[in-house]
């Protein structure tokens, strides 16, 4: 039997979903991805932390594309028999009813048998009205009222639930994005302070946030009305509900010392939305054993035996060869092309220079940038040398500027399925993402800056030794060496509108794909694979959530 020193957990991480385990759908993206990455390295680098989220019964949803082009979400299954059922249960309340919630756990073992506990909240208990019994429905499930609901089960019940599982020392809560907030709320409520100003402060002693986004509609505002009506107790701060909303990004920016965005680009957006707020940065990373592909953890067991206990250690790929980084990731890649010709019959070319993007569809995202002049792309498919390309992701259910996005997509891939082959893969889920992010060539990025706070799909690549070509934002802007990680799209900022800038980065695509990668993979291939041992080399040692997770060790808990 596994046991859990709780009396040493001293950090506890709330995220609204995590990303553990393929089967456990308890996350949408790469906010998720990024909890679960960083809990993963806790268990590595044996760190005494605790993980709270929510329980999704049917997860984000499951995506089908109808013959149209239509993103049809259905329920997703949740697997029970990764999870453990306490016998602990604690209560809130939410207006003028009493909630139980129970607590699930999830072990997270490190590479040296350190477990990190992770705890899903939990109100489908026996005696709860139903509508709070379907609170663990959907994840982001739609309306107001279900969402604020959600947030409070989350934030005010996690902090209640690690006390009743025996979690008496918890000196930080991390607060990944602000639907974690009202976790403050809570422990205002409780901190055995005599004045406001003292339980503030006590608060803010014990709390970290980490903001996600500089996109507008990535932030959570409910009306003040509703978040009295269902938390009759809201503390009387003035200063802090203005507008008569509850701002939740504001409301974890008040009651934290220490606030960081995740990339250092994100840290100028973010003083500039949030003035007044001293705000650092410490750039996201990904768990490096969960990312890379069986094809490259052997040879990095190799080659480089303590890759596992060290990721800067992945700066001494130099000691492998090309010819062997090569063949691991044409390995990779068939792999890739296996799963797509059993999925969709596509036969894909292995020789084929093949280019992926996979994110959730949006409009800052730009998906569609690649197609901007398929006459051009043509062009080059023809002259410069053939292409093949693989999309992925999701529109969230409320994105109809998304959905029309994919729908695009598909149809440009039916009308000129004769010229050039283009994929879209279904429901992109952890699984998808490790086949694509090791088995294309080229990770194609291509966001509006500056509304790409990090990203973290190209570090993913990086780990497999997959070139990055990205418009400089996020963490491309840090982690963008020429032709050694990588290539630019366009330039850092810009002033023109977006029409133009479409056309401009469109234009500066095309003209790098056929005068600087396609003739470095097709006509000079050892200055190909050196190009994929740099990107192990300088990306993938660097952006791993083991030195980002120290940097939030040295610089925010502390």
């Amino acid at each position: 039997m596994i046991s859990i020193d709780k009396d040493s957990t001293k950090i506890a991480y709330f995220s609204m979903e995590i990303a553990l385990n393929n089967q456990i759908k308890s996350y949408a993206g790469g906010l998720g991805v990024l909890a679960g990455d960083t809990l993963k390295s806790a268990a590595d680098l044996k760190i005494p932390m605790v993980g709270v989220t929510l329980l999704n019964r049917y997860g984000y949803f499951k995506q089908k594309i109808s013959c149209e082009g239509d993103q049809i979400e259905l329920p997703d299954t949740f697997n029970y028999r990764h999870l453990k059922k306490t016998n602990v249960v604690t209560h809130i309340k939410i207006g003028e009813d009493v909630v139980k919630i129970r607590a699930w756990e999830y072990l997270i073992r490190g590479h040296s048998n350190y477990y990190v506990p992770v705890y899903f909240l939990d109100t489908n208990v026996a005696g709860n009205k139903e509508k709070y019994r379907r609170l663990n429905g959907q994840l982001y499930g739609v309306g107001l009222e279900y969402r604020l609901m959600q947030e409070i089960v989350l934030g005010r019940g996690g902090v209640k639930i690690l006390s009743e599982l025996g979690y008496h020392n918890i000196q930080k809560y991390h607060l990944n994005e602000g639907h974690t907030a009202l976790a403050t709320v809570e422990l205002f409520r409780e901190s055995l302070a005599k004045s406001s100003s003292a339980k503030i402060k006590e608060v803010r002693h014990k709390c970290v946030f980490t903001t996600h986004t500089p996109v507008k509609a990535g932030h959570d505002i409910f009306p003040l009305s509703l978040a009295k009506d269902l938390q009759h107790d809201l503390p009387h701060l003035p200063k802090l509900f203005q507008n008569d909303e509850l701002n939740m990004t504001k409301l974890a920016l008040y009651f934290s010392s220490y606030v960081n965005g995740v990339a250092r680009s994100h840290q100028e957006i973010s003083k500039k939305l949030f003035p007044g707020y001293c705000i650092y940065s410490i750039t996201n990373g990904v768990h490096s054993a969960t990312w890379t592909s069986p094809e490259f953890q052997k040879l990095f067991d190799k080659y480089i035996p303590t890759w596992r206990e060290c990721s800067l250690s992945l700066r001494n790929v130099f000691s492998i060869p090309t010819s062997e980084i090569w063949t691991a990731h044409q390995q990779a890649k068939a792999r890739l092309l296996n799963y797509i010709y059993k999925k969709q019959g596509i036969k894909l070319d292995l020789d084929v220079f093949t280019l992926g993007f996979a994110r959730r569809f949006t409009g800052y995202k730009r998906s569609t940038l690649l197609f901007y002049d398929m006459n051009e792309l043509l062009r080059i498919h023809r002259t410069a040398g053939p292409i093949q390309i693989v999309y992925a992701g999701k529109a969230h259910q409320d994105d109809e500027n998304g959905k029309q996005l994919i729908k695009e997509i598909i149809k440009i891939k039916e009308q000129y399925k004769k010229d050039i082959k283009i994929v879209f893969l279904e429901n992109y889920d952890m699984n998808i993402a490790k086949l694509m992010t090791a088995g294309v060539d080229v990770w194609l990025n291509t966001p509006l800056p500056p509304n790409e706070a990090s990203g973290t799909s190209g570090m993913k690549a990086a780990h497999n030794g997959v070139p990055h070509f990205s418009t400089l934002d996020g963490w491309w802007i840090e982690g963008f060496v020429n032709r050694k990680t990588g290539w630019a799209i366009g330039e850092r900022r810009t002033t023109l509108d977006p029409k133009q800038l479409n056309k401009r980065d469109a234009a500066n695509l095309y003209n790098k794909l056929e005068t600087r990668i396609l003739p470095r993979y097709y006509h000079a291939p050892e200055n190909w694979r050196e190009t994929m041992r740099y990107t192990i080399a300088i990306n993938a040692s660097f952006f791993n959530s083991e030195r980002m997770l120290q940097q939030y060790i040295q610089s925010a808990y502390l």
